[in-house]
């Protein structure tokens, strides 16, 4: 069978190998023939070619990318449908990733780190300035050409700030972009504004710098809680060589708050450059926050700088905290007098004896029952109050005041706060999200009891989330068991037995059952033309919708040229034509030529000629005549 030649899309885009492969496509080299420069097509795999909405989401990223025209963003030149599925066609980069660069090279200088990221804001800004943000900056979309030149790639999963609230393509709490370089923000499935970018290139820049990204994890869920709770170690702790000013820029990247970050990549850009000329820059240490860290955190400051808050506060605190030692001496001692006073009064004795004294045990941690038990027991008396507790399973202790170990009256209420269980809050809508993305989002709002169930779907592509249990914005505890209904694909389903079918009734049945159809031909002497010969794999054999079936189709018996056998004898005439594959017919003809007796004298068809494979041929045999002659 003859070579088909490379695939070409739309007339125009010649495909000639592979560059890579990423989550939803695969990335070719190509020609542009029109222009005859050479490009980079990326081709949307086929089971999401079949989600329409999928597709529209597709079309107009392709539309908003396209519509970015800067030298340090990767450009788009053309998108459209060909074969089933759609593709983009993109700037071809003569270069090397960055993270091909840190594996290569490892961790980068600081200048030159401060370079590749000024341009890279700058790539960004210009994007945020068209209403895109990125959502994926990571090391391997960011490209360097043999010159040097930064070029920012694959705004492909890129979503317009602009587009409508309303839009029926948007899904609240989708998660995109890459687990190690997401923004918190990302990690709880919130919405995202150009301040995710930064975050995300501050995780860069960090790496580049340090040569390991700034939080690591065995899987996507616990790196993404590490964005949302855990503070990156400074750059200084780990290369007491590098720059403050530069942690001082990594780190503001990376505050957890949004606020706290540069309000733009056009100041980020701005900053970095200021690094680069030795001018003073803008970034200074990032005050804690309840959105930023928790209670215990420590707050990053890049070393050998002192906050400003501490000249402006210590001296006021200092003096508070004088004041209050020396009013809570006084106290003690009037209240150390007044005791001697009473007694010296006999104030307080009556003659009844004094009312006994017990500890007060620690029941934190136990269940109800036991702790009331354990304080009846020392003569105490118990108040319950139920309160939804996140971290304490149903009816257990979690607060009690007095305090162990304090001395009361016997007869003292003690105060129990017991946990009537987590509190109920709205599960996230997973359904449609890969199962990757679907732990990330729940995990991110703290539900981590999750259990996997395989699903066989006709539609669903494998790893997609068909269904959950409980349901999108049910209110439950957050120690409830998630079920997620995980796509399997479609069921297999046995091959049709199309042999002898005409090629189209073949090929419809074939696809009624959830098949894709190849075709070709070869001759038959036992089957007509046009009907099918047989299939591979055969027919009952089971297959997965969606697998090629080849349908082989026949062209009707081998043509095949006809041997001369003029002047042969009979038999050996015949035996030539049967080892062709051909019928041979005699009949004979009188002659009165002694040498053409018992040989051929013609044949049909003719010698060389063409004719189907067990067809007739025909030969003539002389047969000799005597001739009479008179005198």
């Amino acid at each position: 069978m003859s070579d088909p030649g490379p695939t070409v899309f739309n007339g125009r885009y010649e495909l000639h190998r592979r560059l890579g492969r990423g989550g939803m496509a695969e990335v070719y080299l190509a020609r542009d023939q029109l222009l005859d420069r050479p490009v980079a097509v990326k081709v949307l795999f086929p089971e999401y070619a079949t989600d329409p909405a999928f597709v529209e989401r597709f079309r107009r990223e392709a539309t908003a990318a396209a519509n970015l025209n800067h030298p340090n963003i990767v450009g788009v030149y053309d998108w459209g449908e060909a074969d089933g599925t759609y593709f983009i066609v993109m700037e071809y980069v003569d270069g090397r990733s960055l993270s091909e660069i840190l594996r290569a090279e490892g961790p980068l200088h600081p200048d030159r780190v401060a370079d590749i990221g000024a341009d890279v804001a700058a790539a960004l800004g210009f994007a945020h300035r068209s209403g895109v943000v990125h959502r994926d900056v990571k090391p391997g979309n960011v490209l360097l050409t043999q010159a040097g030149q930064v070029k920012v790639a694959d705004f492909g999963i890129a979503r317009a700030i602009t587009a409508s609230t309303d839009d029926n393509l948007t899904q609240a709490g989708t998660v995109m972009g890459t687990a190690t370089y997401f923004s918190p923000e990302q990690a709880r499935g919130e919405p995202v504004d150009p301040r995710s970018d930064i975050y995300s290139l501050g995780c860069v820049l960090y790496e580049l710098v340090l040569g390991r990204p700034p939080f690591a994890g065995d899987s996507p869920v616990a790196i993404a809680y590490k964005h949302v709770h855990e503070s990156p170690v400074p750059p200084r702790h780990l290369d007491a060589s590098l720059p403050e000013a530069i942690e001082a820029i990594i780190l503001k990247c990376l505050a957890k708050n949004p606020v706290n970050r540069y309000p733009s990549a056009e100041d980020l850009r701005a900053d970095l450059r200021r690094f680069r000329e030795g001018h003073r820059i803008l970034a200074e240490p990032v005050m804690p926050t309840p959105a930023d860290l928790g209670d215990t955190t420590a707050v990053p400051v890049a070393a050998g700088t002192v906050p400003d808050y501490l000249d402006e506060e210590e001296e006021p605190r200092r003096s508070s905290r004088l004041f209050l030692t020396a009013l809570i001496a006084l106290l003690i001692l009037l209240a150390g007098m007044l005791f001697l006073l009473a007694r010296a009064l006999g104030v307080g004795d009556n003659g009844n004896p004094a009312v006994a004294q017990v500890e007060v045990p620690n029941v934190i941690d136990k269940p109800i029952d036991e702790a009331q038990t354990i304080l009846e027991a020392r003569n105490l008396k118990v108040s319950i109050v139920q309160e939804a507790n996140d971290d304490k399973a149903e009816g257990i202790v979690f607060d009690q005041n007095p305090e162990r170990g304090q001395k009361v009256d016997e007869g003292t209420t003690v105060a129990l706060k017991v946990s009537s269980g987590s509190k109920a809050v709205p599960v996230p809508d997973v359904v449609g999200s890969q199962i990757e993305q679907a732990r990330l989002l729940l995990s991110a709002q703290g539900f981590t009891n999750l259990r996997e169930e395989p699903t066989v779907d006709e539609e669903a592509p494998v790893d997609e989330v068909v269904d959950q249990d409980p349901g999108p914005q049910d209110e439950v505890p957050k120690d409830t068991e998630i079920v997620l209904y995980v796509s399997t694909g479609p069921a297999d389903r046995a091959v049709p037995d199309v042999v002898g079918r005409p090629i189209a009734e073949a090929s419809n049945l074939l696809g009624q059952a959830g098949f894709l159809v190849s075709q070709k031909s070869e001759p038959s002497g036992t089957v007509d033309e046009g009907r099918v010969i047989r299939t591979d794999p055969p027919a009952d054999t089971v297959q997965p919708k969606g697998a090629t079936i080849t349908v082989v189709v026949s062209t009707g018996p081998a043509m095949v040229d006809v041997p001369s056998v003029e002047g042969l004898s009979e038999a050996n005439a015949i035996n030539t034509l049967r080892a062709k594959g051909f019928n041979p017919v005699s009949v004979e003809q009188d002659t009165t030529d002694p040498a053409k007796n018992g040989r051929v004298i013609s044949q049909a068809p003719g010698p060389n000629a063409s004719a189907p494979t067990g067809s007739d041929v025909t030969i003539v045999i002389g047969r000799l005549v005597t001739v009479s002659t008179t005198a």
